[in-house]
C-alpha cells in the first residue's frame, strides 16, 4: 500500500538534513570514474589507434576487477571504518587509471594491469552512502525516501557522466578526460570521508565468518534475482544498438538510452513521493513483475518514435525496484556487514549486466534484433521467478543488523529512532 507523502516529507526534506546534500553529491562525484569508465576507456583506446575488441577486453578486465574488489572493500569498510578504506582506495584507483592514460596501449600488459588496479580499488561509495543514511536521517520513512532519491540520482549521473566525458574529449583529449574524471573521483571521495557522519560511523560488532554478508539466505535470494535484473538491462543496451543499425540511424541508440533513463527518473520520483506500508519484500515482487512486464513490449520493435516511448516505459520501474531492493538489503544483511551487503548488490547487478551484453550479442546475430530484446524480457521474468521461489526465505528477515548497524557512532551509542530498531538481536 502507498499513501501520499506530506509536503514536508519529500526530497527537499531529505536534502535539507545536515550533511545529506554533501554526502549525496560527494558520492555521485566520487562514482564518476566508475560510471563513465567504459565510454572514457573506449574513446581513449580508439584515439590511440586500438580496436573495439581491445577496448572491450580492457573494459571487461576493469569490470571483473571491480566486481571482485567491491565486496572485499565493503567488508574492509565494515571492519575499519570509511575514511581508512574509501579515500586510499579512491587514490589507488585513480593512480591506476592515470597510469593507463599516460602509458597508453603500447604495452598491453601494462595497460591491462593498470585498468585492473583501477577496477579493483574502486571505492564502495554506494554501499557506504546507504550505510550512512540512517545515522543522518534517523526516521525509517526518511531513509526509505533517501534510497529512492539515491536511485534517481544514479540515473542523473549515468546521463550527465557520459556527456561530461565527451565535453572533456572535445575540449582536450580522451587522455585528459580520463585524468580529470578520476581527479574528480578523488575529490568526491574526500568530500564524503571528511564529513562528520563518515568519520564517526562504525559498523556494529559482527560475527566472525568467512562468508560475511553472504551467510544470509534472504540476501542470497535477492542477489540471485538482481543478477537477472542486471542481465536484462545489459541486454537492452546491445539490442538497442542493433535496432539503431537496422533503422540506419545511429542516433536512435542515444534516444533509446535517454528515454530509458528518463523513465527511470520519472518512476523514481513518483515512488519516492509516496509513503509505503507493508513488507518491502512483497512490494519488491510486485515491482519486479511490473519491470519484467514493461520489458516485453520492446520485442515489438516499432518505428523510432514509438520505440522511444516503449524504452521510457521499460525504465519506469527500474529506480523503484532499486530503491525497494536497498530496503530489503538492510533487512537481511547480517549484523556488521551492511556496507559489504550493499557492495554485493552492486557487484551482482554489474556481473549480470555484463553477461546480458555478452548473451544479447550472439542472440542478435543468430535471430535478429527481436531476439536481443527477448533476452531482456526473459531476464526480467527469471528475476521474478527467483523472488517467487524464495518467497519464504525473504518473508521474515532473521538476521540482525542492517540499518541499525549504520546508525551506530564511534562512541557505541545508537541514534534514537534508528531504522528497524525493533529488529531482534542475537
Amino acid at each position: 500500500m502507498a499513501t501520499e507523502a506530506p509536503a514536508h516529507g519529500g526530497y527537499l526534506d531529505i536534502l535539507r538534513a545536515p550533511h545529506a546534500a554533501r554526502l549525496l553529491a560527494g558520492t555521485l562525484v566520487g562514482r564518476l570514474p566508475n560510471g563513465t569508465g567504459p565510454i572514457a576507456m573506449t574513446l581513449f583506446v580508439r584515439d590511440q589507434g586500438g580496436s573495439y575488441t581491445l577496448a572491450g577486453g580492457l573494459i571487461a578486465a576493469y569490470g571483473v576487477a571491480n566486481a571482485v574488489g567491491q565486496p572485499l572493500l565493503g567488508r574492509a569498510v565494515d571492519l575499519k571504518g570509511q575514511p581508512r578504506v574509501q579515500l586510499p582506495a579512491a587514490v589507488l584507483s585513480a593512480l591506476g587509471m592515470a597510469l593507463f592514460a599516460l602509458a597508453g596501449i603500447g604495452n598491453l600488459a601494462l595497460a591491462y594491469a593498470a585498468v585492473v588496479v583501477a577496477g579493483l580499488f574502486t571505492p564502495p561509495l554506494e554501499g557506504g552512502l546507504r550505510a550512512l543514511w540512517p545515522s543522518v536521517l534517523g526516521r525509517e520513512d526518511r531513509v526509505h525516501r533517501a534510497y529512492a532519491l539515491d536511485a534517481v540520482a544514479q540515473e542523473v549521473m549515468f546521463t550527465v557522466g557520459p556527456l561530461l566525458v565527451t565535453l572533456l574529449v572535445a575540449l582536450w583529449s580522451p587522455a585528459a578526460a580520463l585524468l580529470v574524471i578520476n581527479a574528480l573521483g578523488i575529490l568526491g571521495a574526500l568530500a564524503v570521508v571528511l564529513s562528520e557522519p563518515s568519520r564517526t560511523w562504525r559498523s556494529a560488532a559482527r560475527e566472525a565468518h568467512w562468508l560475511g554478508a553472504l551467510r544470509s539466505p534472504g540476501l542470497l535470494a535477492l542477489l540471485g534475482s538482481f543478477f537477472f535484473v542486471g542481465l536484462a538491462l545489459g541486454s537492452i543496451t546491445v539490442a538497442a544498438v542493433a535496432y539503431a543499425d537496422d533503422r540506419g540511424t545511429p542516433s536512435v541508440y542515444g534516444w533509446l538510452m535517454a528515454a530509458l533513463g528518463l523513465g527511470a527518473l520519472i518512476g523514481g520520483v513518483v515512488y519516492g513521493g509516496r509513503r509505503w506500508t507493508g513488507a518491502p519484500e512483497r512490494r519488491l515482487r510486485a515491482l519486479v513483475a511490473l519491470l519484467a512486464l514493461c520489458y516485453l513490449p520492446l520485442m515489438l520493435t516499432p518505428g523510432p518514435v514509438a520505440m522511444t516511448g516503449l524504452a521510457a516505459l521499460a525504465g519506469v520501474f527500474l529506480a523503484p525496484v532499486l530503491a525497494c531492493a536497498f530496503i530489503v538489503v538492510d533487512r537481511h544483511a547480517p549484523r556488521g556487514t551492511v556496507t559489504e551487503a550493499f557492495s554485493w548488490l552492486v557487484t551482482t547487478f554489474g556481473v549480470g549486466a555484463a553477461l546480458g551484453s555478452a548473451v544479447a550479442g550472439p542472440a542478435v546475430e543468430l535471430a535478429g534484433t527481436v531476439a536481443g530484446f527477448a533476452v531482456a524480457g526473459a531476464g526480467g521474468l527469471v528475476a521474478l521467478l527467483v523472488l517467487l521461489a524464495t518467497g519464504r526465505v525473504l518473508a521474515a528477515p532473521d538476521t540482525p543488523g542492517g540499518p541499525g548497524d549504520a546508525a551506530r557512532h564511534a562512541d557505541g551509542e545508537v541514534v534514537p529512532g534508528a531504522v528497524h530498531a525493533e529488529k531482534n538481536t542475537h
